[in-house]
C-alpha cells in the first residue's frame, strides 16, 4: 500500500516518526511535504495536496498532521472523493476504514505524542472496508450527499 504524508509547521516532526514507522512496515510513501519547518505554512495547503493524491489515485490512504488534526479534516473534506476523520483513539482508527471507508486519517501533533501515533497508524493502514451490506448502504447514502452537494 501507498500512504500520503503531510503536515503543517505544526505537525512537521510527527510527520517525520510517522514516515519512518511505515517505510520499516514495508509500506511505500508518498511525502508529500513540507519538507523542511516553516512556522508560517499553513494547513490547507498540504491538506488540498493530500487530499489530491488521494482522489487520483496516486495512493491509497493519506495521513495528514496538523496542531489539533481538525482543521486538516475540514480541509481535506473539501475534496470530492475524501472521507477524512481526526482520529486520536485506536478504535476509530480502525473502525473509521472497516465501516466507513475512511482513506485519510487526520492527527493532531498538539493533542497526541509519538506513542500514540504510531498505534493509530497502524490501526489505520491495517484495517479494511468490512463491505458489509449496511455499511456499503450507510456509505452509498454519505456517497449520494457528496454528488448532490455539487
Amino acid at each position: 500500500m501507498k500512504v500520503a504524508l503531510a503536515a503543517d509547521h505544526n505537525g512537521f516532526e510527527l510527520k517525520q516518526d510517522i514516515s519512518i514507522q511505515l517505510e520499516k512496515a514495508g509500506y511505500e510513501v508518498l511525502d508529500l511535504g513540507p519538507h523542511s519547518y516553516d512556522p508560517l505554512d499553513d494547513y490547507p495547503d498540504y491538506a488540498d495536496k493530500l487530499a489530491e493524491s488521494v482522489t487520483k489515485g496516486e495512493c491509497q490512504r493519506g495521513i495528514m498532521v496538523c496542531g489539533s488534526g481538525v482543521g486538516a479534516s475540514v480541509a481535506a473534506n473539501k475534496r470530492k472523493g475524501i472521507r477524512a476523520a481526526v482520529c486520536h483513539d485506536i478504535y476509530s482508527a480502525h473502525q473509521g476504514v472497516e465501516h466507513d471507508d475512511m482513506n485519510v486519517l487526520c492527527l493532531g501533533a498538539r493533542i497526541i505524542g509519538s506513542e500514540v501515533a504510531s498505534e493509530l497508524v497502524k490501526a489505520f493502514v491495517n484495517a479494511s472496508f468490512t463491505g458489509e451490506e449496511r455499511h456499503k448502504r450507510r456509505l452509498d447514502k454519505v456517497l449520494r450527499m457528496e454528488r448532490n452537494s455539487n
